[in-house]
């Protein structure tokens, strides 16, 4: 390292004493004590070790320095710098200024030394110290800010350097054996750290703690501390994500201001708002009386960034039912979300499946929900829900065959029947009363494949161009279109309340300030459904319980509406209910399974006793 200033010489009427100075800081910022020593008039081994120690108390990575100025009156001279000391994890960089004071000796400039020369605040019989004081984790909240979060016990292995006194060294070097924390690290945080203060090293979890007892607590020195900390997460689990202490492993991965002790959120919205939710540790410089170790001056306070709580949509009471709902499940994923605002109120999956990466995320063929969507676009081009049309068990539409499974009766039905019924081949029958652009572009106003995201992992859809009647007739079929149960919920708040919404998860803060999820800067806007064709597609939404294949969604409360849907052509038996009760618009995709009895379980919850 080079002292900034080498090309000041020139603008100093004494060279020497400009190169005492250049020398002295030369040798501090680079390490070389015993050159920096040589340049002042004091004792080199004491001056030696002021500097390493003032290195040590800091815990500093670095020291830079740059020249100022130099003014000289006859045998005397000064020259001030600028300093600035990087704190290594603490993540910050303290800056101040200095002056040198040099006198000749025997025709040599010297620096007149003293502790004040490092820092003009210290004194004999002091010493720097850095507080440190990490901010509490803020939780997860539901719609209502209650915690999405319940109670865990930490176990926090830490000294006092006080009480440790010249033991640290192996009672680090063991706490490093244990748990892989750098030996170095540790023993840096306990020197700078002020003597008397508890500090903590490592953090462990309940399981690892019970096994490694036995030898943390025979380690000379080491003392641990319980704490109860909001890190087990409530339904939705795997939305709110899982928390962790920092391990040896993930501070590599991590790196920046996070140290041992620190929480780290591992999944979900715990790792998306990691910075927001932990802010950053509150740190000082301190000077402390040597012998008393009470502190003398504060030099430098840096608060951290404050810490906020992430404030979600998800309704609890609703979560709850959605969970009762899935019961014994093996291969569903419900969400629901609140007609009138986008808002996700509920995601639930069964244990095989994950509430973020398939209820968020998931990428499944439409099936005849997509024809919610052809229908609105059949409905602008006249087609009438009475309009008849048969229901055979096979049909063919520009060259691509369509089969109604399960099909139990060939009579001719009114469009809105073999909706409500989710005949495939009518209502692939329909694909020459309609443009391809005009299909494309109804599934762009129920916000399929639109540019919204939320910090989680999402998915708005997917359609395929539309080439061909054969090609529209599949959209309809839902076979060329991809959905997600979030996508689907918002088709149905849509239908519900006449207008499409991009969804919301979390209200504050408005996006994480770490995350690999890349958000649009504004969400696309809402989109009115056409006010002539929206009552009739909710009565045919109405008819799908009424008359039509999702009966089993009924409830004894309000009144429900939506359609089920068989999925074909890849190889699971998998169908979709989507539909609405009140304000709560709800997609369910199911295997083996009647989706539609998961919703009406998830109705009947919550119309029943408050």
């Amino acid at each position: 390292m080079t002292v900034v200033g080498t090309t000041l010489t020139g603008c100093f009427e004494e060279p020497s004493a400009h190169e005492a100075v250049r020398d002295f800081l030369v040798g501090w910022q680079s390490g070389d004590y015993a050159l920096a020593a040589s340049r002042t008039d004091g004792d080199p081994m004491v001056v030696a070790k002021a500097l390493e120690d003032a290195r040590v108390h800091l815990d500093a990575a670095s020291f830079r320095f740059k020249i100022k100025s130099l003014t000289k009156n006859g045998d005397e001279s000064a020259a001030d710098f600028a300093a600035a000391v990087d704190l290594g994890e603490n993540n910050s960089l303290w800056e101040y200024t200095s002056r040198l004071p040099l006198r000749l000796v025997d025709g040599v400039w010297k620096v007149r030394w003293s502790p004040s020369v490092i820092h003009p605040q210290l004194h004999e019989g002091q010493r720097f110290a850095v507080k440190s004081v990490p901010q509490v984790r803020r939780s997860v909240l539901d719609r209502t800010r209650e915690p999405l979060q319940k109670d865990t016990t930490v176990y926090v292995a830490g000294v006092t350097p006080l009480s440790l006194g010249d033991k640290a060294g192996k009672a680090v070097e063991r706490l490093a054996g244990l748990t892989g924390f750098a030996q170095d690290r540790m023993l840096s945080r306990i020197r700078s750290a002020p003597p008397s203060d508890f500090v903590p090293l490592v953090t462990f979890g309940r399981v690892k703690y019970r096994r490694l007892e036995a030898r943390l607590t025979a380690i000379p020195g080491v003392t641990v501390q319980e704490e109860n900390v909001l890190f087990a997460p409530l339904s939705p689990e795997q939305i709110v994500g899982t928390v962790s202490a920092l391990t040896a492993e993930t501070e590599q991965k991590l790196g920046g201001s996070q140290r041992a002790g620190d929480s780290v959120g591992l999944t979900g919205l715990q790792k998306a708002y990691q910075d927001n939710l932990t802010g950053s540790t509150q740190t000082s410089v301190v000077l402390l009386d040597l012998k008393t170790g009470e502190q003398v001056a504060e030099l430098k306070e840096w608060s951290g960034r404050s810490t906020v709580p992430v404030e979600t949509t998800i309704d609890s009471t609703i979560q709850a039912a959605a969970e009762t709902a899935l019961a014994g499940t093996t291969s569903a994923a419900l969400v629901a979300v609140k007609a009138s605002t986008g808002e996700v109120l509920a995601v639930s999956a069964s244990d095989n499946l994950n509430e973020e990466k398939d209820g968020l995320a998931g990428r499944y063929p439409a099936g005849t929900t997509f024809s919610i969507i052809a229908a609105e676009a059949l409905l602008k081009k006249g087609v009438k829900p009475s309009q008849r049309l048969a229901c055979p068990a096979e049909r063919s539409v520009g060259g691509a065959t369509f089969e109604q499974a399960g099909l139990t009766t060939t009579a001719t039905q009114s469009f809105q029947s073999n909706f409500a019924k989710s005949c495939v081949t009518a209502l692939a029958s329909l694909a020459r009363r309609v443009s391809a652009d005009e299909l494309t572009r109804a599934a762009a106003d129920f916000g399929i494949g639109k540019p919204w995201k939320l910090p989680l992992k999402s998915f708005s859809g997917k359609i395929d161009k539309l080439d061909s009647d054969a090609n529209k007739a599949r959209a309809i079929a839902g076979q060329n279109v991809e959905v997600s149960p979030l996508a689907m919920a918002l088709v149905a708040g849509a239908v519900a309340k006449g207008t499409w919404r991009p969804p919301l998860l979390v209200v504050k803060p408005a996006m994480p300030d770490s995350t690999a999820v890349m958000l649009p800067a504004t969400p696309p806007a809402p989109v009115q459904i056409d006010v002539k064709t929206l009552p009739v597609l909710q009565a045919m939404m109405r008819a799908g319980v009424t008359t039509g294949s999702a009966a089993a969604a009924a409830s004894d409360g309000e009144e429900v509406s939506g359609i089920t849907a068989p999925v074909t052509g890849k190889g699971k038996n998998q169908a979709w209910f989507v539909g609405w009760q009140g304000d709560v618009a709800v997609a369910v995709i199911a295997e083996n399974a009647n989706p539609a009895a998961y919703a009406g379980r998830l109705f009947s919850t919550l119309s029943g006793p408050a």
